[in-house]
């Protein structure tokens, strides 16, 4: 098939790119020039796993081309994935739909025949219908232009992976044809056992709002039971071993760490919390705010232990801390909390060096008071303190010897629990691990 793909960010890149990876001409549309001609030369302008390599192949092949142009993806496609943007708006809890009805304004001028707009976006309820009324509205085709909703569940360092081999799809139809066009469009996922969840609209916008607001309490709830565990003298990763072998719980997302971040969970879990009241769920609303509360209570909490483990404040402490997006894979670093505790210590006082295998020129931008370093052992030269807070597999497999004739002090707090701390300890290190007791 023929398809567009409106917007091309972190959502829409990897989109387009395993859209012709299984076979369909993609077009991809944003009104970015610069970015538009860097995606037809095949070069990214995010880092995520594997997609390069797709990019390069498929642009060079033809089967990928990208566009400025919303008249020139009108006339090739009759199927349009909007992948635009929906930051939270400026009250701080609801989606900011700008840019979805922005591109859909755009594009409905130019809909001359039957099409299929398919929503990837993240919403809130009710925005699907009130998509319909305005493409049925302003597009020539009138009726024959629908609207289907098929989030996306993504997880970014494994967007390309997460496209091509699914746990689900969920697409909200509002006819039989729509679902056989979506039929059509996954088909190849489809031959390989991937299930196919077809519901209403609305229920696959709260699909993806609910699928988000669990897996950040579930997050919130491990890395609270850290505290407990912290102050216990327990281990959060041998309790969240054994509770996760529980089916009804399920070991997946009860990882301890810094805390959620990136561009989807913090503020899915606001947007969703927000319908939660609006539709008058008031208890749902208040379990909802609870995860957010202890997720925003993440930095205050690292930072205690990083003072609790070198036995002073951290004013005047030369620190590095190892990652700068908000998780590994991506060089995404919107509300990172490897960021906000680096920030936080900086704030603090400290003397603050960030590094990161990807994310030093995205994070640069957008925390310049914060200094960097791209060399994983420059980082750590005259370090008083290492904050290891993004789980990138060069930190887990850094020398802990060769790293001991770097730092002034050998003192390592690991946020991720991804050392093997015996080893970190027998070259020298003091290792302090989130919640579990200063030594094991």
């Amino acid at each position: 098939m023929r398809v567009s793909v409106i917007g091309c960010g972190h959502l829409g890149i990897p989109h387009a790119a395993a859209m012709a990876e299984i076979g369909h001409e993609v077009i991809g549309v944003d009104l970015d020039q610069a970015k538009i001609d860097r995606l037809n030369a095949g070069e990214c302008p995010i880092y995520e796993a594997g997609l390069l390599e797709l990019l390069d192949t498929h642009t060079a092949s033809g089967q990928l081309r990208f566009t400025t142009d919303m008249a020139e993806a009108a006339a090739f496609a009759d199927v349009h994935f909007l992948a635009v943007g929906t930051p939270i708006d400026v009250d701080g809890r609801s989606y900011d739909t700008g840019q979805v009805f922005g591109a859909a304004r755009s594009l409905a001028p130019h809909l001359t025949r039957p099409s299929v707009i398919i929503g990837k976006s993240t919403v809130a309820v009710g925005t699907s219908r009130d998509l319909s009324d305005v493409l049925t509205r302003l597009a020539p085709a009138g009726d024959d232009v629908e609207v289907v909703w098929n989030p996306e569940f993504l997880r970014e360092g494994h967007a390309i992976e997460d496209t091509l081999h699914p746990d689900r799809i969920v697409a909200g139809v509002p006819s039989s044809h729509a679902e056989d066009v979506v039929r059509e469009i996954y088909a190849p996922l489809l031959k390989n056992q991937v299930p196919l969840h077809i519901t209403t609209p609305a229920t696959a916008e709260l699909i993806k709002g609910a699928a988000n607001a669990y897996l950040g309490m579930k997050i919130s709830f491990i890395n609270g039971v850290a505290d407990m565990c912290a102050a216990a003298g327990a281990d959060v990763q041998q309790l969240s071993e054994a509770i996760g072998l529980d089916r009804r719980i399920g070991r997946g997302g009860l990882n301890a760490g810094p805390g959620y971040g990136g561009g989807c969970l913090p503020k899915d879990i606001r947007a969703f919390t927000a319908s939660a009241l609006s539709l008058g769920a008031h208890d749902a609303a208040a379990l909802l705010r609870a995860a957010e509360q202890v997720n925003e209570s993440r930095a205050a909490a690292a930072l205690r232990l990083v003072e609790e483990t070198i036995g002073r404040p951290v004013d005047g402490v030369r620190v590095t801390v190892w990652g700068a997006s908000f998780k590994a894979g991506t060089d995404d670093v919107r509300e990172s909390p490897a960021l906000a505790i680096a920030v936080l210590m900086h704030q603090r006082g400290a003397a603050v060096t960030v590094h990161d295998p990807h994310a030093v020129l995205t994070a640069m931008r957008r925390h310049p008071e914060l200094d960097y370093n791209e060399d994983l052992d420059d980082s750590v030269k005259d370090a008083e303190l290492i904050v290891l807070a993004t789980e990138w597999p060069q930190f887990r497999d850094a020398d802990p010897k060769h790293l001991t004739t770097l730092a002034a002090e050998s003192v390592i707090v690991d946020l991720r629990n991804v050392l093997d701390a015996d080893i970190w300890r027998t070259a020298g290190w003091t290792v302090r691990q989130l919640g579990r007791a200063a030594q094991q």
